[in-house]
């Protein structure tokens, strides 16, 4: 065993004597050989993403370690973007994070100012032509108390001429005039036909209404055709409510038939 160790002293001495005795000039080369290395290395180490790496570069020589290499953190990120630029998705900024909280003025609009709506134009159809209604023209002669019975016509009774034709209806009833024209008498003269009224229409012709109840006239009046003169009545030598109706030609007292006088103008009162 002892015999062992001094080889191994002796080996050992021999090999310290023979890195010794090396040139000078061959410490260098290594030493450059080997730093090279290392710088590779730590370039490795950056691209997979590493977070750093200190690199230290030990030797078994006698010449001194080299110092360690410390890389900056910003080139780090600067070279990883490099490497993987192409790879990454676009950048999309956050909608919370960038969009503006709206503003007063362009809030919607308030409650008590609502938009005002369009006009819109309705659809109007033309109009549909009216036919206007006419009057008829009022007759220019009518029948003095429409809807009476007969109860006596024109010609001899009792021995004498009933120069008129009897209306009857019951008392009251409206008398009217049965044309235009002026009036000539209205009241009771004594003369039998008691209240009666005369009217002249101005082409030769009167009409006289007798035995009335009551006038609605006075002398000198103005009527037209079917103007209620008086109402019927029973006054003057009368045995009953009617109207003794006589037409007169050319003069008072020339009477004549009524009845064809008032066909001719349109009016049939019976006879």
């Amino acid at each position: 065993m002892k015999v062992t160790v001094q080889e191994d002293s002796f080996s050992q001495n021999q090999n310290t004597r023979a890195r010794s005795a090396e040139p000078a000039a061959d410490r260098p080369w290594r030493h450059r050989l080997r730093t090279r290395y290392l710088v590779a290395g730590a370039a490795a180490l950056v691209g997979l993403g590493l977070t750093g790496a200190t690199v230290i570069a030990t030797g078994s020589d006698d010449s001194p370690a080299p110092a360690p290499v410390a890389l900056d953190a910003e080139d780090r990120a600067e070279a990883a973007s490099r490497a993987d630029r192409a790879d990454r998705p676009p950048v999309v900024p956050s909608a919370t994070a960038t969009s503006p909280a709206p503003s007063p003025s362009s809030a919607s609009p308030s409650p008590s100012t609502p938009p005002k709506p369009k006009a819109t134009r309705k659809a109007t159809s033309a109009p549909k032509p009216t036919r206007k209604a006419t009057a008829k023209p009022k007759a220019a002669w009518v029948n003095p108390m429409p809807g009476a019975a007969v109860t006596s016509c024109y010609g001899p009774r009792w021995g004498t001429l009933h120069a008129g034709i009897d209306l009857a209806l019951p008392a009251g009833t409206p008398v009217r005039a049965v044309a235009a024209g002026t009036v000539t008498k209205a009241g009771d003269v004594g003369d039998g036909y008691g209240i009666s009224v005369v009217v002249d229409h101005g082409n030769g012709y009167l009409t006289h209404y007798a035995h009335l109840n009551s006038t609605t006239v006075s002398v000198g009046g103005k009527v037209g055709a079917g103007t209620t003169i008086g109402r019927e009545g029973s006054t003057g030598d009368s045995t009953g409510p009617h109207l003794h109706f006589e037409v007169h030609q050319g003069g008072m007292w020339n009477q004549i038939d009524p009845a064809p006088f008032m066909r001719a103008r349109g009016v049939d009162l019976g006879c």
